[in-house]
C-alpha cells in the first residue's frame, strides 16, 4: 500500500511541478518585453508641425517641426544666454548621442527654437551647433507665430525688462522627440540622463526603421 501510494503521488507532484514551471515560462519568456523609455508619451500625441519658422542655419529658409524620413528629430525651446539648464540639457543630449551607435548619429537631428529671438539672431546657429552639429537654428520675431509653435508641445516662456535694462528671460526647460509625420513621439523633463537619453533614442530609431 505505501510503494502504492508512492508512485501515484510523485507523477502528481511532478505533474504539478511541471505546470507550475511551464508557467513562469510563459510568463518569462516567449514574447520579449517592450523595452522601456524613460521619457513620457502623450496619448493622443500631437501633431506639431503646423508652424512655420525661420532657419537660420540654412540662410533663413522656412522649416517645419518634422523629421527627415527614418529619423528623429529633437526639439528644444531656448536661448543662448541661458545660464544653466540650456547648456547643461544640450550637453546630456549630445552625450547621449555619441553613446549611439556611428550608423545612427546621422539619425538624429536638433532644432533649437530661440523664445529670445532678438538677442539670439546673430548667435544662435554657433551655439545650437556646438551640440549637435548641423542642427537646426529656429526663430520667428513674431511673437504670435513663435507662440503657436510652442503651443502644441505644452511649452511657455516670458521674456521680461527690469527697471534696470536688464533682461530675465523663463520658459519651460522640456526637450522632445518628433517623428518624421510632424507627430510628437516623447517629452523628456529637465533631469533625464544622457544615458536614458541614448536609450529613449535607440528605442525610437528602431521603431522608426521598422
Amino acid at each position: 500500500m505505501t510503494a502504492t501510494s508512492t508512485s501515484v503521488w510523485r507523477p502528481r507532484l511532478l505533474t504539478a511541478v511541471g505546470i507550475a514551471l511551464s508557467m513562469t515560462l510563459a510568463a518569462c519568456g516567449g514574447a520579449e518585453a517592450e523595452p522601456q523609455l524613460s521619457g513620457y508619451v502623450r496619448e493622443p500625441g500631437p501633431r506639431v508641425d503646423q508652424v512655420t519658422l525661420v532657419d537660420l542655419s540654412d540662410d533663413g529658409s522656412p522649416f517645419t517641426l518634422r523629421a527627415e524620413p527614418d529619423q528623429v528629430l529633437v526639439v528644444y525651446f531656448g536661448f543662448t544666454n541661458c545660464p544653466d539648464v540650456c547648456p547643461t540639457t544640450l550637453s546630456d543630449l549630445r552625450s547621449a548621442i555619441r553613446q549611439l551607435p556611428e550608423t545612427d548619429r546621422d539619425r538624429v537631428s536638433l532644432a533649437m527654437v530661440s523664445v529670445d529671438p532678438e538677442r539670439d539672431l546673430p548667435t544662435l546657429v554657433d551655439y545650437a551647433q556646438t551640440f549637435v552639429p548641423g542642427a537646426h537654428a529656429l526663430v520667428s520675431t513674431d511673437d504670435a507665430v513663435l507662440r503657436a509653435a510652442a503651443e502644441p508641445f505644452g511649452v511657455s516662456y516670458a521674456v521680461t525688462t527690469a527697471d534696470d535694462g536688464s533682461i530675465d528671460v523663463a520658459h519651460s526647460s522640456q526637450m522632445f522627440v518628433v517623428d518624421d509625420a510632424g507627430m510628437l513621439l516623447l517629452t523628456w523633463q529637465f533631469g533625464i540622463s544622457a544615458d536614458e537619453i541614448a536609450s529613449d533614442l535607440q528605442i525610437l530609431l528602431e521603431r522608426e526603421r521598422t
